[in-house]
Protein backbone atom coordinates (compact mmCIF):
# COMPACT_ATOMS: atom_id res chain seq x y z
CA UNK A 1 0.00 0.00 0.00
CA UNK A 2 1.21 3.66 -0.43
CA UNK A 3 1.06 6.09 2.58
CA UNK A 4 -2.17 6.53 4.03
CA UNK A 5 -2.62 9.74 3.62
CA UNK A 6 -2.26 9.25 -0.19
CA UNK A 7 -5.82 7.61 0.10
CA UNK A 8 -6.78 10.47 2.78
CA UNK A 9 -6.19 12.70 -0.20
CA UNK A 10 -7.80 10.73 -3.09
CA UNK A 11 -10.86 10.42 -1.13
CA UNK A 12 -10.98 14.23 0.03
CA UNK A 13 -10.36 15.28 -3.43
CA UNK A 14 -13.21 12.97 -4.37
CA UNK A 15 -15.86 13.77 -1.84
CA UNK A 16 -15.06 17.88 -3.54
CA UNK A 17 -15.77 16.57 -6.56
CA UNK A 18 -19.04 14.71 -5.43
CA UNK A 19 -20.56 17.26 -2.94
CA UNK A 20 -22.92 15.00 -1.09
CA UNK A 21 -24.44 11.53 -0.75
CA UNK A 22 -22.70 8.62 -0.39
CA UNK A 23 -20.14 6.57 -2.29
CA UNK A 24 -20.23 2.89 -2.49
CA UNK A 25 -17.44 1.07 -3.47
CA UNK A 26 -17.99 -2.64 -4.27
CA UNK A 27 -14.84 -4.74 -4.10
CA UNK A 28 -14.39 -8.19 -6.20
CA UNK A 29 -15.13 -11.65 -4.09
CA UNK A 30 -13.16 -14.80 -5.38
CA UNK A 31 -13.88 -15.72 -8.61
CA UNK A 32 -14.14 -19.75 -9.08
CA UNK A 33 -12.68 -21.76 -11.67
CA UNK A 34 -14.66 -24.86 -11.86
CA UNK A 35 -15.84 -25.49 -8.08
CA UNK A 36 -16.26 -22.59 -5.60
CA UNK A 37 -12.69 -24.11 -3.43
CA UNK A 38 -10.83 -23.96 -6.69
CA UNK A 39 -10.42 -19.37 -7.52
CA UNK A 40 -9.05 -17.76 -9.73
CA UNK A 41 -5.87 -15.98 -8.79
CA UNK A 42 -7.83 -13.04 -6.81
CA UNK A 43 -7.64 -9.27 -8.59
CA UNK A 44 -9.19 -6.47 -6.27
CA UNK A 45 -10.71 -3.68 -8.01
CA UNK A 46 -9.30 -1.32 -9.35
CA UNK A 47 -11.30 1.81 -8.26
CA UNK A 48 -11.32 0.23 -5.09
CA UNK A 49 -7.61 0.51 -4.43
CA UNK A 50 -7.50 3.67 -5.60
CA UNK A 51 -9.29 5.50 -2.85
CA UNK A 52 -8.59 2.55 -0.25
CA UNK A 53 -5.65 0.39 -1.22
CA UNK A 54 -6.87 -2.48 0.67
CA UNK A 55 -5.97 -5.78 -1.53
CA UNK A 56 -8.14 -8.52 0.35
CA UNK A 57 -11.76 -9.91 -1.04
CA UNK A 58 -15.62 -9.39 -0.08
CA UNK A 59 -14.89 -5.83 0.96
CA UNK A 60 -17.28 -3.13 0.85
CA UNK A 61 -15.64 0.96 0.99
CA UNK A 62 -18.15 3.57 2.10
CA UNK A 63 -17.56 7.46 1.94
CA UNK A 64 -20.41 8.91 3.29
CA UNK A 65 -19.65 12.77 2.37
CA UNK A 66 -22.82 14.06 4.19
CA UNK A 67 -21.75 12.87 7.84
CA UNK A 68 -17.73 12.85 7.20
CA UNK A 69 -17.82 9.62 7.26
CA UNK A 70 -15.27 6.46 5.75
CA UNK A 71 -15.58 3.21 6.71
CA UNK A 72 -15.15 -0.64 5.70
CA UNK A 73 -17.50 -3.56 5.20
CA UNK A 74 -15.65 -6.70 5.86
CA UNK A 75 -14.72 -9.85 7.67
CA UNK A 76 -11.41 -10.80 10.23
CA UNK A 77 -9.97 -13.78 8.28
CA UNK A 78 -11.98 -16.76 9.88
CA UNK A 79 -10.59 -20.38 11.02
CA UNK A 80 -11.02 -22.26 7.16
CA UNK A 81 -8.84 -19.47 5.79
CA UNK A 82 -6.51 -19.31 8.75
CA UNK A 83 -5.70 -23.45 8.14
CA UNK A 84 -5.86 -23.57 4.16
CA UNK A 85 -4.40 -19.91 3.51
CA UNK A 86 -2.20 -19.14 6.17
CA UNK A 87 -1.58 -15.96 8.54
CA UNK A 88 -2.59 -12.88 6.94
CA UNK A 89 -2.57 -9.48 8.35
CA UNK A 90 -5.28 -8.11 10.74
CA UNK A 91 -7.92 -6.26 8.51
CA UNK A 92 -8.33 -3.91 11.31
CA UNK A 93 -4.69 -2.76 10.39
CA UNK A 94 -5.15 -2.57 7.11
CA UNK A 95 -8.13 -0.67 7.82
CA UNK A 96 -6.09 1.47 9.53
CA UNK A 97 -3.00 1.62 6.46
CA UNK A 98 -5.85 3.37 4.62
CA UNK A 99 -6.82 5.89 6.92
CA UNK A 100 -9.90 4.89 7.39
CA UNK A 101 -11.81 5.05 11.33
CA UNK A 102 -13.26 1.44 11.42
CA UNK A 103 -14.26 -2.21 9.99
CA UNK A 104 -17.70 -3.23 10.50
CA UNK A 105 -19.12 -6.61 10.16
CA UNK A 106 -20.26 -7.62 7.07
CA UNK A 107 -23.52 -9.05 7.96
CA UNK A 108 -24.54 -4.80 9.20
CA UNK A 109 -23.98 -3.71 5.36
CA UNK A 110 -27.80 -5.28 4.81
CA UNK A 111 -29.31 -2.89 7.32
CA UNK A 112 -27.29 0.38 6.15
CA UNK A 113 -28.59 -0.03 2.94
CA UNK A 114 -31.38 0.01 4.15
CA UNK A 115 -31.46 2.90 6.39
CA UNK A 116 -29.57 5.15 3.43
CA UNK A 117 -32.81 3.94 1.52
CA UNK A 118 -35.30 4.76 3.86
CA UNK A 119 -33.64 8.12 4.42
CA UNK A 120 -33.98 8.82 0.92
CA UNK A 121 -30.22 10.14 0.81
CA UNK A 122 -28.29 10.04 -2.54
CA UNK A 123 -26.35 6.83 -2.71
CA UNK A 124 -23.70 6.24 -5.86
CA UNK A 125 -22.05 3.24 -7.23
CA UNK A 126 -19.97 2.58 -10.41
CA UNK A 127 -20.56 0.31 -13.05
CA UNK A 128 -20.05 -3.61 -12.42
CA UNK A 129 -18.40 -6.30 -14.06
CA UNK A 130 -18.51 -8.98 -11.32
CA UNK A 131 -21.93 -10.84 -10.97
CA UNK A 132 -21.57 -11.35 -7.52
CA UNK A 133 -21.18 -7.93 -7.02
CA UNK A 134 -24.82 -7.16 -8.90
CA UNK A 135 -26.64 -9.46 -6.74
CA UNK A 136 -24.86 -7.98 -4.01
CA UNK A 137 -26.41 -4.02 -5.45
CA UNK A 138 -29.71 -6.24 -5.68
CA UNK A 139 -30.32 -7.45 -2.58
CA UNK A 140 -28.50 -4.33 -0.70
CA UNK A 141 -31.01 -1.72 -2.63
CA UNK A 142 -33.74 -3.91 -4.54
CA UNK A 143 -32.74 -2.60 -8.21
CA UNK A 144 -32.74 -6.51 -10.09
CA UNK A 145 -29.45 -7.36 -10.96
CA UNK A 146 -29.53 -7.52 -14.73
CA UNK A 147 -30.21 -3.91 -15.21
CA UNK A 148 -27.67 -2.50 -12.19
CA UNK A 149 -25.73 -0.68 -14.49
CA UNK A 150 -28.54 1.39 -15.60
CA UNK A 151 -28.61 2.90 -12.34
CA UNK A 152 -24.45 3.69 -12.23
CA UNK A 153 -24.21 7.29 -11.17
CA UNK A 154 -22.58 9.26 -14.30
CA UNK A 155 -21.20 11.97 -11.93
CA UNK A 156 -19.18 9.33 -10.00
CA UNK A 157 -17.84 7.93 -13.07
CA UNK A 158 -16.93 11.57 -14.11
CA UNK A 159 -15.03 12.42 -10.85
CA UNK A 160 -13.25 9.27 -10.43
CA UNK A 161 -11.82 9.09 -14.44
CA UNK A 162 -10.93 12.30 -14.03
CA UNK A 163 -8.84 11.76 -10.32
CA UNK A 164 -7.49 8.34 -12.10
CA UNK A 165 -6.41 9.75 -15.12
CA UNK A 166 -3.63 12.14 -13.86
CA UNK A 167 -0.98 9.73 -12.63
CA UNK A 168 0.46 10.92 -9.16
CA UNK A 169 4.32 10.27 -8.94
CA UNK A 170 3.83 7.06 -7.15
CA UNK A 171 1.69 6.23 -9.81
CA UNK A 172 4.27 6.98 -11.86
CA UNK A 173 7.09 5.10 -10.42
CA UNK A 174 4.80 2.24 -10.16
CA UNK A 175 4.03 2.34 -14.05
CA UNK A 176 7.90 2.04 -15.00
CA UNK A 177 8.65 -0.37 -12.55
CA UNK A 178 6.59 -2.62 -14.32
CA UNK A 179 7.87 -1.16 -17.83
CA UNK A 180 11.03 -2.24 -16.35
CA UNK A 181 9.83 -5.67 -15.56
CA UNK A 182 9.16 -5.74 -19.09
CA UNK A 183 12.47 -4.69 -20.73
CA UNK A 184 13.83 -8.07 -19.05
CA UNK A 185 11.32 -9.77 -20.57
CA UNK A 186 11.67 -8.45 -24.06
CA UNK A 187 15.49 -9.04 -23.86
CA UNK A 188 14.55 -12.91 -23.04
CA UNK A 189 12.48 -13.05 -26.47
CA UNK A 190 14.82 -11.32 -28.85
CA UNK A 191 17.51 -13.46 -27.60
CA UNK A 192 15.22 -16.87 -27.64
CA UNK A 193 13.24 -16.23 -31.20
CA UNK A 194 14.17 -18.51 -33.60
CA UNK A 195 13.54 -21.12 -36.46
CA UNK A 196 11.89 -24.33 -34.99
CA UNK A 197 10.89 -23.50 -31.45
CA UNK A 198 7.67 -23.15 -30.63
CA UNK A 199 5.67 -20.15 -29.68
CA UNK A 200 5.00 -21.77 -26.31
CA UNK A 201 8.32 -22.61 -25.36
CA UNK A 202 9.12 -18.63 -26.14
CA UNK A 203 5.84 -17.78 -24.33
CA UNK A 204 7.30 -20.15 -21.08
CA UNK A 205 10.43 -18.17 -20.69
CA UNK A 206 9.45 -14.93 -21.59
CA UNK A 207 6.56 -15.12 -18.57
CA UNK A 208 9.10 -17.15 -16.42
CA UNK A 209 10.65 -13.62 -15.99
CA UNK A 210 7.96 -11.75 -14.97
CA UNK A 211 7.23 -14.44 -12.10
CA UNK A 212 11.00 -14.46 -10.83
CA UNK A 213 10.61 -10.94 -10.49
CA UNK A 214 7.43 -11.22 -8.33
CA UNK A 215 5.07 -9.35 -10.67
CA UNK A 216 2.10 -11.03 -13.04
CA UNK A 217 0.36 -10.72 -15.89
CA UNK A 218 -1.61 -7.68 -16.49
CA UNK A 219 -3.24 -9.60 -19.65
CA UNK A 220 -2.55 -12.56 -21.18
CA UNK A 221 0.12 -12.34 -23.08
CA UNK A 222 -0.19 -12.23 -26.98
CA UNK A 223 2.68 -14.19 -28.51
CA UNK A 224 2.20 -15.11 -31.73
CA UNK A 225 2.85 -15.27 -35.99
CA UNK A 226 -0.60 -15.21 -36.58
CA UNK A 227 -0.57 -10.99 -36.27
CA UNK A 228 -3.03 -10.93 -38.26
CA UNK A 229 -5.94 -12.15 -34.97
CA UNK A 230 -5.19 -9.18 -32.78
CA UNK A 231 -5.81 -10.75 -29.95
CA UNK A 232 -4.55 -13.78 -30.94
CA UNK A 233 -3.93 -16.02 -27.50
CA UNK A 234 -2.97 -19.54 -28.90
CA UNK A 235 0.64 -20.46 -28.80
CA UNK A 236 0.45 -23.51 -30.90
CA UNK A 237 2.77 -22.11 -33.63
CA UNK A 238 6.21 -23.30 -34.94
CA UNK A 239 8.59 -20.34 -35.87
CA UNK A 240 9.85 -20.54 -39.20
CA UNK A 241 12.47 -18.51 -41.05
CA UNK A 242 10.69 -15.33 -42.50
CA UNK A 243 8.23 -15.24 -40.14
CA UNK A 244 6.68 -12.11 -38.17
CA UNK A 245 6.29 -12.65 -34.16
CA UNK A 246 3.97 -9.90 -32.45
CA UNK A 247 4.35 -9.51 -28.47
CA UNK A 248 2.13 -7.84 -26.51
CA UNK A 249 2.46 -8.11 -23.37
CA UNK A 250 2.68 -6.36 -20.06
CA UNK A 251 2.66 -6.97 -16.24
CA UNK A 252 1.51 -5.72 -13.30
CA UNK A 253 3.39 -4.75 -9.69
CA UNK A 254 2.28 -5.66 -6.37
CA UNK A 255 0.07 -2.26 -6.31
CA UNK A 256 -1.14 -3.50 -9.33
CA UNK A 257 0.02 -0.71 -11.70
CA UNK A 258 0.37 -2.28 -15.33
CA UNK A 259 2.76 -1.79 -18.56
CA UNK A 260 1.46 -2.56 -22.10
CA UNK A 261 4.62 -2.81 -24.51
CA UNK A 262 4.27 -4.72 -28.00
CA UNK A 263 7.31 -5.61 -30.16
CA UNK A 264 7.34 -6.95 -33.89
CA UNK A 265 10.26 -9.34 -34.13
CA UNK A 266 11.21 -12.04 -37.62
CA UNK A 267 12.33 -15.19 -37.36
CA UNK A 268 15.75 -14.39 -39.20
CA UNK A 269 15.83 -11.13 -41.03
CA UNK A 270 13.24 -9.14 -42.82
CA UNK A 271 12.15 -9.59 -46.76
CA UNK A 272 11.95 -6.04 -48.07
CA UNK A 273 8.14 -5.73 -47.92
CA UNK A 274 8.38 -7.09 -44.27
CA UNK A 275 11.12 -3.87 -44.50
CA UNK A 276 8.84 -1.52 -45.64
CA UNK A 277 5.57 -2.39 -43.77
CA UNK A 278 7.35 -2.28 -40.51
CA UNK A 279 8.85 1.33 -41.43
CA UNK A 280 5.71 2.65 -41.77
CA UNK A 281 4.29 1.52 -39.00
CA UNK A 282 7.64 2.97 -36.60
CA UNK A 283 7.33 5.99 -38.59
CA UNK A 284 3.20 6.24 -37.74
CA UNK A 285 4.46 5.56 -33.78
CA UNK A 286 7.01 8.16 -33.84
CA UNK A 287 4.56 10.95 -35.54
CA UNK A 288 1.87 10.16 -32.84
CA UNK A 289 4.03 10.46 -29.79
CA UNK A 290 5.42 13.58 -31.36
CA UNK A 291 2.23 15.07 -31.21
CA UNK A 292 0.86 14.01 -28.01
CA UNK A 293 1.41 16.96 -25.63
CA UNK A 294 -1.20 18.50 -23.31
CA UNK A 295 -4.12 20.14 -24.87
CA UNK A 296 -3.88 17.82 -28.06
CA UNK A 297 -7.14 15.37 -28.40
CA UNK A 298 -6.11 11.99 -28.72
CA UNK A 299 -8.26 12.02 -31.17
CA UNK A 300 -5.29 13.95 -33.09
CA UNK A 301 -2.76 11.47 -32.53
CA UNK A 302 -5.05 8.59 -33.70
CA UNK A 303 -5.60 10.35 -36.94
CA UNK A 304 -1.52 11.29 -37.41
CA UNK A 305 -0.93 8.12 -37.39
CA UNK A 306 -3.83 7.24 -39.51
CA UNK A 307 -2.50 9.67 -42.14
CA UNK A 308 0.97 8.29 -41.96
CA UNK A 309 -0.16 4.64 -42.09
CA UNK A 310 -2.68 5.53 -45.29
CA UNK A 311 -0.05 7.11 -47.44
CA UNK A 312 2.88 4.67 -46.83
CA UNK A 313 0.19 2.00 -47.82
CA UNK A 314 -0.86 3.93 -50.92
CA UNK A 315 2.90 4.42 -51.96
CA UNK A 316 3.14 0.79 -51.63
CA UNK A 317 0.50 0.03 -53.79
CA UNK A 318 -2.70 -1.27 -51.32
CA UNK A 319 -4.46 2.26 -51.61
CA UNK A 320 -4.99 4.41 -54.42
CA UNK A 321 -7.04 7.97 -54.60
CA UNK A 322 -6.48 10.95 -52.21
CA UNK A 323 -5.01 10.60 -49.01
CA UNK A 324 -7.43 12.60 -47.20
CA UNK A 325 -10.42 10.96 -48.61
CA UNK A 326 -9.48 7.33 -47.58
CA UNK A 327 -8.80 8.73 -44.62
CA UNK A 328 -12.16 10.16 -44.07
CA UNK A 329 -13.98 7.20 -45.99
CA UNK A 330 -12.64 4.95 -43.36
CA UNK A 331 -11.28 2.59 -45.76
CA UNK A 332 -7.78 2.75 -44.44
CA UNK A 333 -9.35 0.63 -41.30
CA UNK A 334 -9.43 -2.47 -43.52
CA UNK A 335 -5.48 -2.74 -42.65
CA UNK A 336 -5.42 -0.25 -39.32
CA UNK A 337 -8.71 -1.08 -37.58
CA UNK A 338 -8.29 -0.26 -34.67
CA UNK A 339 -7.13 2.98 -32.21
CA UNK A 340 -3.94 4.52 -31.63
CA UNK A 341 -3.56 3.60 -27.89
CA UNK A 342 -5.51 4.00 -24.60
CA UNK A 343 -4.67 5.07 -21.26
CA UNK A 344 -3.06 3.32 -18.82
CA UNK A 345 -2.43 2.52 -15.12
CA UNK A 346 -4.60 0.00 -12.40
CA UNK A 347 -6.15 -0.99 -15.58
CA UNK A 348 -4.06 -2.37 -18.48
CA UNK A 349 -7.09 -0.29 -20.31
CA UNK A 350 -7.33 2.35 -17.81
CA UNK A 351 -11.04 2.39 -16.68
CA UNK A 352 -12.50 0.71 -19.17
CA UNK A 353 -15.22 -1.31 -16.71
CA UNK A 354 -16.42 2.69 -16.13
CA UNK A 355 -17.50 2.86 -20.07
CA UNK A 356 -15.29 3.99 -22.60
CA UNK A 357 -17.88 7.18 -23.58
CA UNK A 358 -17.66 8.69 -20.28
CA UNK A 359 -14.04 8.11 -19.95
CA UNK A 360 -12.40 9.13 -22.97
CA UNK A 361 -15.11 11.26 -24.55
CA UNK A 362 -17.03 14.07 -23.07
CA UNK A 363 -19.65 16.77 -24.96
CA UNK A 364 -17.41 18.07 -27.87
CA UNK A 365 -16.30 14.91 -29.00
CA UNK A 366 -18.25 12.12 -29.23
CA UNK A 367 -17.41 8.44 -30.12
CA UNK A 368 -17.37 8.00 -34.05
CA UNK A 369 -19.17 5.26 -35.25
CA UNK A 370 -17.45 4.44 -38.27
CA UNK A 371 -15.65 0.70 -38.04
CA UNK A 372 -12.00 1.17 -37.07
CA UNK A 373 -12.36 4.78 -35.69
CA UNK A 374 -15.69 3.79 -33.41
CA UNK A 375 -12.69 1.73 -31.75
CA UNK A 376 -9.99 4.47 -30.81
CA UNK A 377 -10.91 4.29 -26.49
CA UNK A 378 -9.56 7.65 -25.91
CA UNK A 379 -10.44 10.50 -27.76
CA UNK A 380 -10.49 13.83 -25.90
CA UNK A 381 -7.83 16.74 -24.58
CA UNK A 382 -4.94 15.02 -23.00
CA UNK A 383 -3.98 16.54 -19.71
CA UNK A 384 0.08 16.52 -18.06
CA UNK A 385 0.09 13.58 -15.92
CA UNK A 386 -1.61 11.07 -18.29
CA UNK A 387 -0.34 7.99 -19.09
CA UNK A 388 -1.17 6.68 -22.81
CA UNK A 389 -0.14 3.97 -25.11
CA UNK A 390 0.63 4.39 -28.52
CA UNK A 391 0.05 1.64 -30.27
CA UNK A 392 -0.32 1.63 -34.42
CA UNK A 393 -0.09 -1.59 -36.48
CA UNK A 394 -0.83 -3.09 -40.09
CA UNK A 395 -2.64 -5.97 -40.69
CA UNK A 396 -3.55 -8.41 -43.15
CA UNK A 397 -6.96 -10.11 -42.14
CA UNK A 398 -7.98 -12.32 -44.60
CA UNK A 399 -12.06 -12.63 -43.63
CA UNK A 400 -11.92 -8.70 -43.43
CA UNK A 401 -10.60 -8.46 -47.10
CA UNK A 402 -12.93 -10.92 -48.24
CA UNK A 403 -15.63 -9.31 -46.94
CA UNK A 404 -15.34 -6.03 -47.81
CA UNK A 405 -14.41 -7.17 -51.51
CA UNK A 406 -17.69 -9.49 -51.39
CA UNK A 407 -19.53 -6.01 -50.20
CA UNK A 408 -17.51 -4.06 -53.14
CA UNK A 409 -16.71 -1.66 -49.99
CA UNK A 410 -14.26 1.32 -50.75
CA UNK A 411 -13.44 -0.34 -54.93
CA UNK A 412 -12.49 3.71 -55.44
CA UNK A 413 -9.71 3.71 -52.71
CA UNK A 414 -8.81 -0.37 -52.17
CA UNK A 415 -6.14 -2.61 -54.11
CA UNK A 416 -8.16 -5.83 -53.36
CA UNK A 417 -5.87 -7.77 -55.68
CA UNK A 418 -2.41 -6.59 -53.60
CA UNK A 419 -4.42 -7.00 -50.53
CA UNK A 420 -5.07 -10.59 -51.43
CA UNK A 421 -1.65 -11.37 -52.14
CA UNK A 422 -0.19 -10.50 -48.33
CA UNK A 423 -2.07 -13.08 -46.96
CA UNK A 424 -0.38 -14.97 -44.76
CA UNK A 425 1.66 -11.81 -43.67
CA UNK A 426 0.56 -11.43 -40.15
CA UNK A 427 0.50 -8.35 -38.99
CA UNK A 428 2.61 -5.33 -37.60
CA UNK A 429 2.59 -4.01 -34.54
CA UNK A 430 4.75 -1.55 -32.21
CA UNK A 431 3.65 -0.01 -28.56
CA UNK A 432 5.32 1.97 -25.82
CA UNK A 433 3.71 3.63 -22.87
CA UNK A 434 4.05 7.28 -22.68
CA UNK A 435 3.92 10.12 -20.02
CA UNK A 436 2.02 13.48 -21.16
CA UNK A 437 4.16 16.53 -20.17
CA UNK A 438 3.16 20.31 -20.95
CA UNK A 439 5.45 20.52 -23.76
CA UNK A 440 6.77 17.46 -24.24
CA UNK A 441 5.61 13.40 -24.16
CA UNK A 442 8.04 10.87 -22.15
CA UNK A 443 8.38 7.59 -23.54
CA UNK A 444 8.62 5.75 -20.04
CA UNK A 445 9.54 2.36 -22.37
CA UNK A 446 12.11 4.52 -24.36
CA UNK A 447 14.98 1.37 -23.39
CA UNK A 448 13.14 -1.73 -24.18
CA UNK A 449 14.76 -3.06 -27.16
CA UNK A 450 13.03 -2.40 -30.50
CA UNK A 451 14.01 -4.57 -34.07
CA UNK A 452 16.59 -2.44 -36.60
CA UNK A 453 17.11 -3.55 -40.19
CA UNK A 454 19.57 -1.93 -42.25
Amino acid sequence: MFDKEVYRHRRDMLKKAIGRGVLVFFGNGEAAFNYPANTYRFRQDSSFLYYFGIDRPNLIGIIDIDNDNEFIFGNEVGDDELIWEGRKENLHDCVKKSGLCCLKPFDKAYDFFRRILKDKRKLMFLPQYRFRNKVLIEKFLGINSVFVNNYASIDFIKAVAGQRLKKSTEEIEQIQRAINISEGMYDIAFENINEGIYERQLLAKFEAYAIENGVWLAFPTILTKRGDILHNTRHDGVLRKGDLVVMDSGVETELHYASDITRTIPVGSMSQIQKDIYDIVDVAQKKAISKAKEGVRFLDVHLESVRVITEGMKNLGFFKGNTDSIVESGAYAIVYPHGVGHPLGLDVHDLEGLGEDYVGYNDKIKRSKKFGLSALRFAKELKEGYVMTIEPGVYFIEALIERWETGKKFFEFINYDALKKMVGFGGVRLEDDVLIKKDKTVVLSASIRRYTHM
